[in-house]
């Protein structure tokens, strides 16, 4: 059988190194998900240590989240006042804080 000079894999190898940045991405970012507390649909993100740029004041405790401290973003689901309303009321509390609410 005669041989092939096209190239392979090169492609493959491009979008399989794609995905791994996607995944690392990912993993970094943290999954958004959707919880219910006491009655109230919540938007809740993870936050890395890596991404945590800023240092914010945790609505559960009243305590400094401190940059480069991992912790959660949560924000209403179901608001009446619209999608950017809910955004901008968003609130940075500690993990600890959040499951205990």
């Amino acid at each position: 059988m005669p041989r092939s000079n096209r190239p392979r894999g090169r492609q493959g190898r491009d979008a399989r190194d794609e995905e791994e940045a996607l995944d690392l991405s990912r993993l970094m970012t943290g999954w958004r998900r959707t919880e219910v507390r006491r009655g109230v649909l919540w938007n809740v993100q993870p936050v890395s240590a890596a991404q945590a740029q800023k240092s914010y004041v945790c609505p559960g405790c009243g305590q400094e989240i401190a940059a480069g401290v991992a912790h959660l973003v949560a924000w209403r689901a179901d608001g009446v006042m619209g999608d950017a309303a809910d955004i901008a009321a968003r609130r940075h509390w500690h993990e600890h804080c959040w499951k205990i609410s």
